[in-house]
Order: structure tokens, then sequence, then C-alpha cells
């Protein structure tokens, strides 16, 4: 039996709130939308690739995703030892580069993981509480990390509408 993503619901974002609560309702969508656009589509779908010689695929950003959520929240804020799962020093775009159908369905699954691990990595963190950023050194908030993330779905799921249309047809949200 082939495994299809499963259909999503779609979520309406936060217009009112305190701005943990906006800011935790924008990621969400973000997340969401991600999901959405993978629904319905199987392993080789999902891993099919943009144009030559690009190796943007949904399966690909759900991976990256998987990276940066892991990266930005349980590694930088939460400061949790962990490694990277898909990239490393000598294959920084393994997210992207070694997509496998067949594991669509484990990398799936392993996003909606991280997002939760994330959640609970940061949710008694002030969005006030800084860490210094990986390139520069300057002190940046979890406020920072969590409008950067909102920023990082708002392109790739860009993308991923070009993707879905670009395998099925399928357009909008």
């Amino acid at each position: 039996m082939t495994w299809i993503a499963p259909d999503v619901e779609r979520t309406t974002q936060l217009l009112v709130g305190d701005e943990r609560a906006v800011l935790q309702s924008l990621l969400d969508r973000g997340r969401n939308i991600m999901l959405w656009k993978c629904q319905g589509l199987n392993g080789t779908q999902l891993a099919t690739r943009s144009v030559e010689p690009s190796t943007l695929s949904l399966l690909g950003l759900l991976r990256h995703l998987t990276e940066c959520e892991r990266g930005w929240f349980r590694i930088r804020a939460a400061g949790e030892q962990l490694d990277y799962l898909y990239s490393s020093e000598t294959n920084r775009d393994g997210d992207f580069d070694d997509t496998d159908p067949d594991a669509a369905e484990a990398d799936y699954h392993r996003f909606l993981e991280e997002i939760d691990l994330c959640d609970k990595a940061v949710a008694a963190l002030p969005l006030d509480y800084t860490v210094p950023h990986p390139r520069t050194g300057l002190d940046m908030s979890l406020r920072w990390i969590y409008l950067h993330l909102i920023e990082e779905y708002g392109r790739h799921d860009g993308h991923a509408d070009f993707l879905r249309e670009r395998i099925d047809g399928v357009t909008g949200y």
C-alpha cells in the first residue's frame, strides 16, 4: 500500500490576542499551509523536483523546515545539544539533496514531531529571552526567532504553491 500525505484541516490565524499567541498563530498557519500543500500526494510526488538543476521539492521543503525548526528553536533558543537530521558539515544541503520517496512518510512524521518538540522547548521562555546569533554573535531574542520562522514559512509556502501546481495543478489556499 502506498502512503499518501493525510488531509489537513485549514486553520485560521488569530487576529486579536497577546503577542505570543499571535506569533504562535502565524507560525502555526505557515506550518499548516506547508502540510496542506502536501496533502493527498505520495512519496514520489512529494520528492518531485521543480526543474533541473534545482533540488527543490515538497519533500525537501518539509525536511528543510524540520531542520529550521530544530536549529532555531531547540538548538539555539533552548540550548539543546542536538545534531541536524539531514544536513551535516560535509553535506549542508542534505535536506534537499538526499530526499527518498520511500522515506516520505517517516520524514513527514518527523516534521510533525519536531514541531511538537520545538513548541515544548520554548514554551516557558519569554519572548525577550536572548541567545547569540550563530553567524554574528549578536544577541537575538526569541521574538526574532519566531518572526524569522514566520518569514521562512512564508517564503517556502510560496515555493510549495508552485511545486504543487507543477505536480497536479492544485493551486491556492
